[in-house]
């Protein structure tokens, strides 16, 4: 019995932890889901990570990233990262995360006028 207990409080941390940190199974709103799908088409894991990492982090971006980036347009960048930046475990530094969401896309903007 403790096992199956045991395991079932592990599943469930588990799930909590997903939620709480992918903003896609958070996202409740039918709109806001479709936006969320839709933005995130054309850019690949490995970028929408190194995004993250920016904006969230200390993480550092390509030029075909930023290209990526700048392609599918500065509304889903803003909804995208608003999106993330709203979760209560981070909406503390939510003006510093916008900050950076506007110098990276700023960024990627002059990268891609360079290219």
């Amino acid at each position: 019995m403790t096992t199956s207990t045991s395991q079932l409080t592990t599943l469930f941390i588990v799930v909590a932890l997903v939620c709480a940190f992918v903003p896609a199974f958070s996202v409740e709103e039918g709109e806001a889901k479709t936006l969320w799908d839709t933005c995130l088409l054309e850019i690949t894991p490995k970028c929408a990570l190194d995004i993250i990492g920016v904006v969230f982090g200390n993480g550092t971006i390509t030029d075909a990233c930023c290209h990526d980036l700048v392609e599918e347009g500065k509304v889903c960048h803003d909804t995208l990262i608003k999106y993330i930046s709203d979760r209560l475990h981070i909406v503390a530094n939510e003006t510093q995360y916008l900050k950076k969401r506007d110098d990276l896309w700023t960024h990627c903007v002059s990268v891609t006028k360079t290219a």
